[in-house]
């Protein structure tokens, strides 16, 4: 019994995570328009805070301080978005503002400076090592062995039960009615023996 529980814990828990994993490949698919957005963690540039295959949770800003860790850069299948530190604030003569970022296991900051309409927003959320799998699942082996393949267990678990649950009720209908006839029978049985005496 106890095993029973355990393992029917641990179904659980993995069925949780595949939904888990689910939500943030479709975060991560397309793109932002509520100013949210999940991405990839894909280098270890901001360890120990951020590690390498997290997925971070960023939302847009009216502005961002020095300290902020934000995501800038392209999102496309080819270029992926970059995470890392504000060290430093900068305005040129017309307003414009850019943003001098550097990475926290980085020595020194990142080369281009980063302008304001390339920031995709401050990270509000990172989740350790969930991303491996959520970038495993767009590949299409990985989203085969890590979405398909559990949803079709789940999918057979629970039309066995189903199957389980409809022949219960259908043994009861015929314990029933058997049950009854049994019942008539008696009730015939007991009318004769009168009829004799």
């Amino acid at each position: 019994m106890m095993i029973s529980k355990i393992l029917k814990t641990g179904y659980y828990l993995i069925f949780a995570v595949i939904i888990v994993i689910v939500i943030f490949l479709i975060l991560s698919t397309f793109p932002m328009k509520s100013g949210y957005g999940t991405f990839i963690i894909l280098s270890g540039s901001m360890e120990p805070k951020i590690h390498t295959g997290s997925v971070v949770a960023v939302k847009v800003q009216s502005e961002y301080q020095v300290g902020d860790v934000i995501t800038f850069g392209e999102n496309t299948k080819k270029k992926k978005p970059t995470t890392h530190r504000i060290i430093e604030i900068k305005k040129d003569s017309k307003d414009q503002v850019t943003y001098i970022t550097k990475g926290d296991a980085n020595n020194s900051p990142d080369q281009q400076p980063v302008k304001e309409d390339e920031v995709l927003g401050k990270v509000f959320l990172t989740i350790p090592y969930i991303g491996y799998a959520v970038a495993a699942t767009q590949k299409p082996i990985g989203f085969i062995l890590i979405v398909i393949v559990p949803a079709i267990i789940v999918i057979y678990d629970e039309a066995l039960n189903i199957k389980k649950e409809i022949l219960k009720k259908i043994n009861y209908k015929k314990r029933t009615k058997k049950r009854e006839e049994n019942k008539l029978i008696n009730n015939e049985n007991n009318e004769e023996k009168k009829e004799e005496i």
